[in-house]
């Protein structure tokens, strides 16, 4: 026996799980709203589901067409029309239209949805309730003319509220958009005067549960005409595969009993629901409410709905251009961060102005940045001591994209101790390895959120046991939220992942760099280590040809060495005048100065310089050196400045080829005879000038004195000018000195701390001269020590600063502790020999002479004088 639909028992009202509104499976309610009906094909048109409506929709032929093909009830021509509209279907097009259409041919008009379902298709069906001509996309003309015009995202939403409320005649439209944690807010509305308003209210997630969210996204428009409407149930309830039949893209669907009572609760009757979608996301929802039933044709539907897509397109517009605006500000703030960090800057020299650049484009009260351990701040900001635990909680965020909280205590409950100070950040990660960040803070601002009713209790328990119902009350409650900053706006989240990006940047351009300086600081130090032993093989030549010319002329071991010892240390005092200078070029005044200086101090004004100085040039220094050391040697032995009435006369003047000629003239001397063999000091004086400048030298032995004219060419002559007063306030000791004269002679041990041997024993002889009667010598500080606590007792000591991979302070310090009095011995000068942790000690500077020797004993009360 065979029932048809309508006279089957009475169904059940569908029964449903009310325990958790998030798993209720709404688009498989098996049910649609009684205003329509709907028929389901398989693939060969055979009908497999029916509402059991159809009777009184369509008529009493199709009250029982399961498993009857669909031309058995429908005429041709409509069959034609169903299957010219559905060749449309595709994945951009998933549901097709036809309005006011004569189905059964009986005169009655229709508007019919369909859509693909699987393999088969859906129909559904409703009449036609408005009038028969009209022009329902003529009323959304208007409406987009107004939203195209305006730049403001409130604007247009309130706009649109207007509009639908004025094309479909709703008691209340509210625009309403979802916030990053799915709750929403009223951004505009639209009511009539019997309508409450919730303008401004926020409204929790969990009114809109997933999957309705879902659904959303499918189907941009649903419409409640009734929400006492039980709706009629679909027949079969499940496929022979037993699965009911998914209602997802359904017009005509039955809405969730929850969404019902919720309806019910706010006095709502009707209802229609329109989508604003935003690349592909639920943007928000254009939401109408009626205080009784109302339908709205399909048509009708349709042209909101268009209305609806019309607007997203119009504010997505608008969004572009406030992201455009947004991403201009961060290539300018680009821009100007690219700048700040130059080929010589770093983080550290230019943190504050990229703070301030960022700050530009980001809201925040304080910036921190923490990078390779360094942790630089700028306002309000985690302590050094607080960040590194927020750094490693950080870290098992993404490493490729920003993190953002507006509670930081709610992520991070150790954030608790700075909440005085930051409650919000902003993290960009801006390297890997090791994980480094720019992050930005923001204050506590305790804000007063308004809901519709409250958000704690939007599902309340209800008379039924455990199952629930929704929330009753709608009135306004307010929520004081405290411990958290203002939120991070979408805009500002990219503004933060484009500066993410520049950061990179920039931290790839400072790696780059680094590299590079690293590379001309090896290129560097490759050259000069090339250059020094340049120039100490020919130093080692100088001296050795020194030794081999000065033995020449000499007439015993002490002449020979005494000779040799004083042009030594003419080359050492050029040395030190230009390291002094570092290497810049020096008048030869000066030099000359220092020469005689070398013999005596008292006797400079012995020395009158005329004309204009010349500044020489470094490459000359040495060379020049040698010569004046040769003329002031010999003037100090035999010339003129051995008498206390003789003098020199230094005159210099440059010609107009550049040239620069130097006469040295003594007057008031000894009667000067042409020596009878040439000696190399001779030969150093006229020979160094030509061979090694390219100048030349004339020197005469006048009876009244040596002359001399030397002529130094243009290209080691930096410039000429008047000269300077010389410095006479510090007198030089005799390069000759005596030992042996009463009162300067040591009696006792004394202890040499040195590594390089040959120093040592010169030093050792030094002293033995002096009257040291045992001298010790270690060449590290271990083994001095060693000697020290094996009873050796020096009178005094002396310390070679550096000692190869170690210093002698250990040494020093035992000294000191022991009264001991000692020297210090380096190379270098006071501010540069590294001497701050020695105890108080006299510092001579090496290479030392007997004489240096001897005056730094005596200034150490070592040495009688």
């Amino acid at each position: 026996m065979t029932h048809t639909p309508d006279s089957q028992p009475p169904v059940q009202p569908h029964t449903v799980d009310l325990t958790s509104c998030d798993r209720e499976p709404i688009h498989l309610l098996g049910r649609v709203q009684r205003w329509g009906c709907l028929i389901a094909l398989t693939s060969d048109w055979i009908v497999r589901h029916q509402s059991i409506n159809c009777s009184k929709v369509l008529g009493p032929q199709v009250a029982d067409v399961v498993g009857h093909p669909l031309h058995e009830f429908l005429p041709f021509e409509t069959l034609k029309k169903i299957r010219a509209q559905l060749a449309f279907l595709d994945e951009n097009r998933k549901i097709v239209r036809l309005f006011g259409v004569d189905f059964l041919e009986d005169g009655r008009l229709f508007d019919m949805s369909a859509h693909q379902n699987g393999t088969g298709f859906v129909l559904e069906l409703e009449p036609k309730t408005g009038p028969g001509q009209r022009d329902d996309l003529a009323q959304v003309q208007p409406i987009i003319a107004k939203l195209s015009s305006s730049s403001s995202v409130a604007q247009m939403a309130q706009l649109a509220c207007e509009g639908l409320q004025s094309m479909t005649g709703f008691g209340r439209v509210m625009a309403y958009q979802f916030t990053t944690d799915g709750s929403g807010t009223v951004i505009a509305e639209s009511l009539s005067a019997q309508m409450q308003g919730y303008l401004g209210m926020h409204f929790p997630a969990s009114d809109i549960p997933r999957q309705a969210r879902a659904l959303y996204t499918k189907t941009l428009l649903r419409h409640i005409a009734d929400v006492d409407d039980p709706g009629v149930p679909i027949l079969p309830a499940h496929d022979p595969m037993g699965n009911p039949l998914d209602l997802s893209l359904s017009v005509s669907r039955s809405v969730s009993p929850i969404h019902l009572e919720y309806l019910r609760n706010m006095g709502v009757k009707s209802s229609m629901s329109v989508s604003i979608l935003r690349k592909g996301q639920l943007w928000g929802l254009l939401a109408c409410h009626h205080p009784e039933p109302m339908l709205l044709d399909y048509e009708k539907r349709t042209s909101v709905e268009l209305l609806a897509q019309l607007l997203s397109y119009e504010l997505a517009r608008a969004e572009n251009e406030i992201e455009a605006e947004n991403a201009s500000r961060a290539q300018n703030a680009h821009n100007r961060i690219m700048s700040l960090i130059s080929g010589d800057s770093s983080w550290e020299s230019n943190f504050d102005d990229v703070a301030e650049s960022i700050a530009r484009l980001i809201k925040c009260d304080g910036i921190a940045l923490y990078s390779d351990g360094t942790y630089l701040t700028q306002g309000s900001t985690p302590s050094a001591e607080e960040f590194p635990a927020l750094a490693r909680f950080l870290n098992g965020a993404s490493q490729s994209q920003v993190y953002a909280t507006d509670c930081i205590t709610s992520v991070y409950p150790a954030g608790e101790t700075f909440t005085d100070r930051s409650c919000g950040l902003l993290a960009l990660p801006i390297s890997r390895r090791p994980r480094d960040y720019l992050v930005l803070f923001r204050h506590e601002i305790a804000r007063s959120v308004t809901w519709a009713g409250n958000p704690n209790k939007s599902i309340e328990y209800g008379p039924n046991g455990s199952r629930l119902t929704p929330r009753k009350s709608f009135e306004t409650w307010r929520e004081v939220v405290k411990g958290c900053s203002a939120p991070w706006t979408a805009g500002e989240l990219r503004a933060a992942e484009s500066l993410r990006v520049t950061l990179l940047e920039i931290v790839l351009k400072l790696t780059d760099m680094a590299a590079q300086e690293r590379n001309r600081a090896q290129e560097q130090q490759e050259i000069l280590i090339s250059e020094l032993n340049h120039r100490v093989r020919n130093i080692l030549n100088l001296i050795r040809s020194l030794m081999k010319q000065s033995q020449s002329g000499a007439q015993s071991i002490e002449s020979f060495t005494q000779a040799l010892d004083g042009r030594i240390n003419a080359l050492s005092r050029a040395h030190d005048q230009l390291t002094k200078d570092q290497y810049s070029p020096i008048p030869l005044s000066e030099l000359i100065a220092v020469e005689l200086g070398a013999f005596s101090s008292k006797d400079m004004d012995r020395i009158v310089f005329a004309g204009q100085d010349a500044v020489i040039a470094p490459k000359a220094f040495t060379p020049m050196a040698l010569v004046f050391h040769e003329l002031v040697t010999n003037s100090v032995k035999y010339g003129a400045l051995h008498v206390p009435q003789g003098r020199v006369e230094v005159t210099m003047s440059q010609a107009e080829d550049g040239i620069v000629s130097i006469d040295w003239i003594e007057r008031g001397g000894p009667v000067v005879n042409a020596p009878t063999r040439r000696g190399f000091g001779s030969t150093i004086i006229e020979r160094t000038i030509p061979h090694e400048l390219g100048g030349g030298a004339d020197v005469r032995y006048a009876t009244g004195g040596l002359e001399a004219r030397f002529e130094v060419p243009p290209n080691v002559i930096v410039e000429t000018r008047p000269f300077a007063k010389q410095n006479t306030d510090t007198e030089m000791p005799s390069i000759t000195p005596d030992v042996d004269q009463p009162g300067h002679r040591l009696n006792g041990a004394a202890l040499i701390v040195e590594d390089t041997m040959i120093v040592a024993l010169d030093l050792a002889g030094m002293l033995e001269d002096l009257g040291a009667t045992d001298v010790q010598t270690a060449p590290s500080v271990a083994q001095a020590l060693r000697l020290l606590e094996d009873g050796f007792n020096p009178m005094f000591a002396v310390l070679d600063v550096n000692l190869g991979n170690e210093t002698s302070l250990a040494v020093a310090e035992y000294l000191a502790k022991a009264n001991v009095p000692f020297l210090l011995a380096s190379g270098y000068d006071r501010d540069e020999a590294g001497i701050d942790a020695y105890p108080p000690a006299y510092l001579v500077r090496k290479p030392y002479t007997a004489v240096d020797l001897q005056d730094a004993l005596v200034a150490i009360d070592v040495l009688k004088g």
